[in-house]
């Protein structure tokens, strides 16, 4: 599975913004699939992520609230709508795709990575 993130920008606190992940292949409903994120210094760590046929979502308890995860497994994308965004929030997303169908939150169970895509929250 290839992965291309992408929808990523500049944007001040309280803002919008919605990434998201196009993947190649006819498998993509056979994967759970996640958001993470890393900020400069910091480790990467899970965002959202959701099962197969998108029925199944959990959170990082940062974004709760703020932040959904959802797919489309006609246009083999998962998308990541982000609200009241937050300097804090600034940091490469990622998407990546696992075996894990009901959709894994540790990067160890990741298989698949996209390039990633920047996002900027100024204050």
């Amino acid at each position: 599975v290839q992965l291309q993130a992408s929808g990523g920008g500049l944007v001040q606190a309280g803002g919008s913004l919605r990434l998201s992940c196009a993947a190649s292949g006819r498998t993509f409903s056979s994967y759970g699939m996640g958001w993470f994120r890393q900020a400069p210094g910091k480790e990467r760590e899970f965002v959202a992520g959701i099962g197969w046929r998108g029925g199944v979502t959990k959170y990082a308890d940062s974004p709760k609230g703020r932040f959904t995860i959802s797919r489309d497994n006609a246009k083999n994308t998962v998308y990541l709508q982000m609200n009241s965004l937050k300097p804090e929030d600034t940091a490469v997303y990622y998407c990546a795709a696992s075996r894990n169908l009901f959709g894994a939150s540790t990067a160890e169970e990741y298989d698949y990575w996209g390039q990633g895509t920047q996002v900027t929250v100024s204050s």
